[in-house]
């Protein structure tokens, strides 16, 4: 534990020039004094680093020395792809080891190439969260990706819009889209998505298990979601709709963006009229009634029927 703290405040000071014993013990969360047996140790090892006292001290290294000994530890490689993430990486329990990695690679970047790495990072956030939405509270996330990693079966109780099933699956990987996490897993001979926040009780086995040939989980994710979206929907409605509706329209959803993209011509009054993707009727009049009398239902019949529906009820409610 030690020697693995004396190579990370090497490689702080690397990276960070000057750093007084107060951050130094914030950081790996010791005392000051043990920070200090800490410095003296690594100056009995031959590490030019010295002191200054005051306001404005600190410890720093002698100019142009550079530390090689910035090897990475099995878990600090497998977490090397998610140093620009830091969010999703403590999600899935990983935190500690991506900063550690993060601080190692840059720390071997030669010519102050880890100055400037540090300065992007401080400079660009990637926050892949929503307006107005939190994150998901997900306990059950570390162990599940830990199973992934380890490749190991996994047993879990899924709760589905069908209600509660036990599973043992085989987990291949996790993704986030749009602040949201979802396991890819073979379960029941087939490759199925499960949202996370509706996993409960996750237990890694002892088993393994093999890894399905030719499987790439960004590829089959671009195709699952293509495969899902083009299957949920499938109702064609036709739809007319002024200037402004047709700008509301392509801001509420790529859908919309695209059936005003490929719209008819517009008559006298601007309106025009396009074919809009759907679920089913009921969910497009909500999407519909959004947009209040901008946007006028051509067809199908049930679509329209059900925003007249609607709309009755909101004009009694609100008489």
């Amino acid at each position: 534990m030690r020697a693995s703290r004396l190579l990370s405040i090497l490689i702080l000071l690397q990276l960070r020039q000057r750093l007084t014993a107060a951050d130094l013990a914030a950081e790996f969360e010791v005392s000051e004094r043990t920070i200090y047996r800490d410095i003296d140790a690594l100056s009995a090892a031959g590490v030019p680093v010295y002191g200054d006292r005051g306001p404005g001290g600190g410890f720093q290294l002698l100019d142009g020395y550079r530390t090689r000994l910035t090897g990475l530890s099995a878990g600090e490689a497998e977490v090397a792809t998610m140093i620009g993430l830091p969010g999703p990486a403590a999600e899935l329990g990983l935190g500690a080891a991506t900063s550690a990695a993060r601080g190692k690679l840059l720390a071997a970047i030669p010519g102050g190439g880890g100055v400037v790495a540090d300065r992007m990072a401080a400079r660009f956030h990637l926050d892949p969260v929503n307006w107005y939405r939190s994150r998901e509270s997900l306990p059950a996330l570390p162990a599940i990706a830990r199973a992934v990693l380890d490749q190991r079966q996994l047993a879990m109780r899924y709760e589905s819009w069908q209600g509660l099933r036990d599973w043992t699956v085989e987990p291949l990987g996790l993704v986030m889209k749009a602040g949201t996490w979802y396991l890819a897993a073979r379960g029941a001979q087939k490759i199925r998505v499960f949202r996370v926040s509706n996993i409960h009780a996750p237990e890694a086995r002892d088993a393994t298990f093999d890894w399905p040939k030719d499987f790439h989980l960004p590829t089959w994710w671009q195709a699952e979601q293509a495969r899902f979206e083009a299957e949920l929907f499938a109702t064609a409605a036709t739809v007319r709709a002024s200037p402004e509706g047709c700008k509301r329209l392509a801001q509420q959803s790529p859908r919309g963006a695209e059936a005003v993209a490929t719209a008819g011509a517009r008559d006298g009054n601007g309106w025009c009229e396009m074919t809009l993707m759907v679920e089913d009727s009921d969910h497009g009049a909500r999407e519909m009634i959004a947009l209040g009398a901008e946007v006028e239902v051509i067809a199908p019949d049930s679509f329209r029927g059900r925003i007249g529906t609607l709309a009755r009820a909101i004009a009694v409610l609100h008489r």
